[in-house]
């Protein structure tokens, strides 16, 4: 996958560690200190936010092309990481020391323009989940995930077990599993053994 112009492509790959990764590696910890910041080039992971007794929410998926913007910020800052993330799918995935992604703010104006539209793009996405929990029915908000989820797998059909919506969620699995259950009945989903098939176009 090419992500910027040669020069930076060239620099970004030969100063980068390249990583295949398996689903649900942790790959950073919340309170880790950042060393690198992740630029993913096939696959997906997840960005989440943990309370202290452990309770998560999902913030957003970075996908092909992207990174984690959060990381960088704690990470130029000498801060430790205020997320979590984990890998959704199977990933292949460049990290890039942090010294460098802040270097090149400086020298590469492509760099700095893609870290930019970062902050943008998950700025927005974070008022999203503000908005979904103060505004949106827990319903509501499964249908808006699944979306989300089945925007990031190309797919209407993924797997997922009742946990890992209700940990993304931040509720509980005999909540999740009841809202499923209805959501089925009023023919939104199919759910089979960890798998769930949307009803509605994405």
């Amino acid at each position: 996958m090419k992500l910027f112009g040669a020069i930076l492509e060239k620099e970004l790959r030969s100063n980068s560690q390249l990583k295949t990764l398996p689903a649900e590696t942790v790959l950073m910890n919340s309170n880790s200190y950042i060393r690198a910041i992740p630029v993913v080039l096939s696959g997906s992971m997840r960005v989440i936010r943990q309370d202290e007794d452990g309770r998560e929410i999902l913030l957003y998926y970075i996908k092909p092309g992207e990174s984690c913007i959060m990381s960088f910020l704690a990470g130029i800052h000498q801060d430790t990481s205020k997320v979590k993330l984990v890998v959704e799918e199977d990933s292949d995935v460049l990290m890039l020391p942090i010294a460098k992604a802040s270097e090149w703010i400086k020298v590469y104006p492509e760099w700095a323009d893609f870290i930019f539209k970062l902050y943008h793009q998950r700025f927005e996405e974070l008022l999203d989940v503000i908005n979904a929990v103060a505004f949106q029915k827990l319903d509501e908000r499964i249908v808006t995930l699944l979306k989300r989820k089945a925007s990031v797998y190309g797919s209407i059909e993924f797997n997922i077990t009742h946990q890992q919506l209700a940990e993304e969620l931040g509720t509980t699995r005999e909540v999740i599993s009841r809202l499923l259950k209805q959501m089925e009945k009023q023919q939104l989903i199919n759910l089979s053994r960890n798998k769930i098939t949307l009803n509605t176009p994405l």
